[in-house]
């Protein structure tokens, strides 16, 4: 998908939202455990066909279906396959290695399972992650500033002799690899403080923004810092959208959630 059509399309839903379709098997309603022969695909399934009103992207956590074996798999494949053509497909795999390597890690995802983007690691460094941009109209989302207490531990480490944090450095290095019409940052809304910093850096550039809802993300601080001209955000929700409820009417209330996440993010934005 090309950076004008995601623009285009954030115009016309009025919406910044990504929902992540992390789905685990232990935390689907269970009836649907009971009743269908593939529960996970048909949850999958029903959060799309409501929550699609809303959502300029998915975002599947690869890890939850990589668990599941084959299945899994397949899992990924159709779930990837029953998300209408004009929402962004996010392959949250957080991949990198050496560069035949990651040769291999972009063709499974652009190639085999059609996503729009990958998420990618940036700690190999370049050679790890060009091979992921060789490939027209998709993209890249790169590790900057994550969102889990982790994050604390290396990325806002101290690099005295460019005076600025790790994560800095990782932005203003790696934002040359690639442009604005091919490469995202994931920057976590537990960072709020930062996107001015992070603007600076990168200006133009869309950065997909985990930890709102569940992991307490502060949405206003996001979109005050961080939105510029064309948007420029993607505001992921997982566990706060998809395990809304635990019956039957869990695609119903995952609708609602959606609505009221992207009201919410409506009272700052204009389209």
């Amino acid at each position: 998908m090309k950076r004008l059509q995601l623009v285009e399309n954030i115009r016309r839903k009025k919406s910044l939202l990504c929902v992540g379709l992390d789905t685990d098997i232990n935390k689907i309603p269970k009836y649907l455990v009971e009743e269908f022969e593939n529960p996970v695909l048909e949850f999958n399934k029903m959060i799309i066909e409501a929550t699609s009103e809303y959502a300029v992207a998915y975002k599947l956590n690869t890890a939850f279906y990589e668990a599941e074996g084959v299945g899994g798999w397949q899992n990924l494949e159709s779930t990837i396959k029953m998300i209408p053509d004009d929402v962004f497909v996010i392959a949250d795999a957080k991949r990198a290695d050496i560069g035949n390597t990651s040769k291999m890690y972009a063709r499974a995802f652009f190639e085999s399972m059609n996503a729009d983007a990958v998420t990618v690691a940036p700690y190999m460094g370049v050679d790890s992650v060009s091979p992921f941009l060789e490939y027209k109209n998709k993209w890249i989302i790169l590790l900057a500033l994550t969102s889990n207490k982790g994050s604390l531990d290396f990325q806002y480490l101290d690099i005295e002799s460019k005076d600025m944090k790790l994560y800095e450095n990782v932005l203003s290095v790696s934002s040359s690899w690639g442009d604005s019409n091919n490469m995202m940052f994931v920057v976590g809304a537990t960072h709020p403080e930062d996107f001015k910093k992070i603007r600076d850096i990168v200006p133009n550039h869309f950065l997909l923004v985990p930890g709102i809802g569940a992991q307490g993300g502060d949405l206003e601080g996001v979109l005050r810092n961080g939105l510029i001209d064309e948007f420029g955000l993607l505001i992921n929700s997982s566990r706060g959208i998809i395990y809304g409820s635990g019956a039957r009417d869990f695609a119903k209330i995952a609708a609602s959630r959606s609505k009221d996440l992207v009201d919410e993010m409506n009272k700052y934005i204009k389209y």
